[in-house]
């Protein structure tokens, strides 16, 4: 089977399924929500607005700050796809007739990642759109600039649908890597949802610890797309970003590695 043909194979496989169109729906709603609820006290702090205090947050960044939303809080959704787009053949054997149809197990794991671009830029343009519609709407409400007329904040929107992708392609690295389908999803969960905003909280009060965390995943993700709720939240100076276009390519140091490392450890044992 040729590559082309293995991956209109993959793409039937992904989208005969619900798994990515009900995490698409997740996504939106789970985004979305978030935006809107710090839309709403971001706005109203910028504005003077907020009950009991003056303008708490300068106006300059804080729509690239609300938009980054897309990525901050939803970069574990195309993660999980790309995880469960492996996990779920290895659970459900069903890589067994795909590779008796295809031996050349590369080429399959290669349109595996194909696919994987696709899902991810889809994806993308869920969280984003759920996240600018939402931010965008609350600072209009307030009188404040939305930034949609700007060059630069339509090349961080692009960052964040490249961001997508690339976390994409990483879960994929991660399924075939870890086949059981139960560890790997607890693993990606505990990972970026404690291990790593813990050690990146802990480097805003521990000295140089910083220099370490800000090449993990989810900073390297942060610093491509050059904006997040994250380090607002932070005490001032205490991180220290990659250039977007380092942590791109650390981003993509990931996806390689996962890849790399799945295809030589667990892609070419049996399945069964």
């Amino acid at each position: 089977m040729s590559l082309t043909a293995a991956t209109r194979a993959e793409t039937t496989k992904l989208f005969s399924t619900s798994i990515w169109w009900i995490l698409g729906i997740v996504l939106f709603a789970y985004v979305a929500f978030t935006a809107a609820a710090l839309g709403f006290v971001y706005a109203m702090a910028a504005s003077g607005s907020l009950p009991g205090s003056g303008p708490a947050l300068p106006e300059d960044g804080l729509a690239a700050t609300l938009y980054s939303t897309a990525t901050t809080v939803g970069y574990v959704f195309p993660l999980l796809v790309g995880t469960l787009m492996v996990t779920a053949e290895f659970r459900h054997k069903t890589l067994t007739p795909t590779f008796l149809a295809t031996p050349r197990r590369g080429r399959v794991l290669t349109a595996k990642l194909a696919v994987g671009v696709l899902i991810g830029a889809i994806l993308g343009v869920i969280g984003i759109v759920a996240a600018v519609a939402t931010s965008a709407a609350f600072l209009a409400g307030f009188g404040l600039d939305t930034a949609l007329g700007q060059t630069d904040t339509w090349a961080m929107l692009g960052r964040m649908l490249l961001a997508y992708v690339l976390w994409t392609l990483i879960g994929v690295g991660v399924g075939a890597l870890v086949r059981n389908q139960v560890a790997a999803v607890v693993g990606v969960l505990v990972f970026t949802q404690f291990v790593e905003p813990i050690g990146r909280t802990a480097a805003a009060f521990v000295d140089g610890l910083a220099d370490y965390t800000r090449f993990l995943p989810g900073a390297a993700g942060d610093a491509l797309v050059g904006a997040s709720v994250f380090s607002t939240a932070m005490p001032q100076g205490s991180t220290d970003a990659l250039p977007w276009w380092v942590g791109g390519i650390v981003l993509l140091g990931y996806a390689v590695l996962f890849v790399v490392l799945g295809h030589l450890v667990s892609w070419r044992r049996d399945v069964s």
